[in-house]
């Protein structure tokens, strides 16, 4: 079974587990969703917001020979923009060795939402990235089109990295 090794990944907790490394304009908000799905989103101002979390695989309980295997990392996260206003959209994820040094780095070309977008997923699939995996980096955000004092930039909730257990 696949766990995420993100923590809070739809607001519920507050900002609990992030470090928001970029929180401009109005600042990163959390807004309830009508969806019984997921009870919250986090929302973006008018200047960039970035928000990071660093997953130390070891303390999650991976092995480091099963880390140095090479095991395939899936990231997925949800993006939208708001009815009334544009968005664009943010995300890096690196594998980190044991020094924190980059071992592969999945970062896609910002992505400029038109308003009303719809809820996107955006997923990628580390593999054959070789040994030395032990942490995992993981930042998102980004910011609205029109600079709106408030926070009408991009949405983003349901964010995951899952790696499998050993087998």
């Amino acid at each position: 079974m696949l766990i995420n090794l993100l923590k809070n990944s739809h607001g519920d907790e507050g900002f609990n587990n992030w470090e928001l490394t970029q929180n401009g304009g109005d600042k990163w908000q959390i807004e309830p969703t009508p969806d019984d799905a997921v009870a919250a989103y986090f929302c973006t101002s008018h200047e960039p917001c970035l928000k990071k979390q660093v997953i130390d695989l070891v303390k999650s309980g991976y092995i480091a020979s099963y880390l140095d295997s090479g095991p395939e990392v899936t990231v997925r996260d949800w993006y939208s923009s708001r009815p009334d206003c544009g968005g664009v959209y943010r995300l890096t994820v690196s594998l980190l060795n044991a020094n924190r040094g980059v071992i592969a780095t999945f970062k896609p070309a910002d992505v400029t939402v038109p308003q009303g977008g719809d809820w996107t997923e955006v997923t990628h699939k580390f593999t054959g990235y070789g040994p030395g995996l032990r942490f995992i980096s993981f930042e998102h955000g980004g910011q609205d089109t029109r600079n709106w004092k408030g926070c009408y930039g991009i949405r983003v909730t349901g964010s995951s990295v899952t790696v499998p257990p050993k087998p």
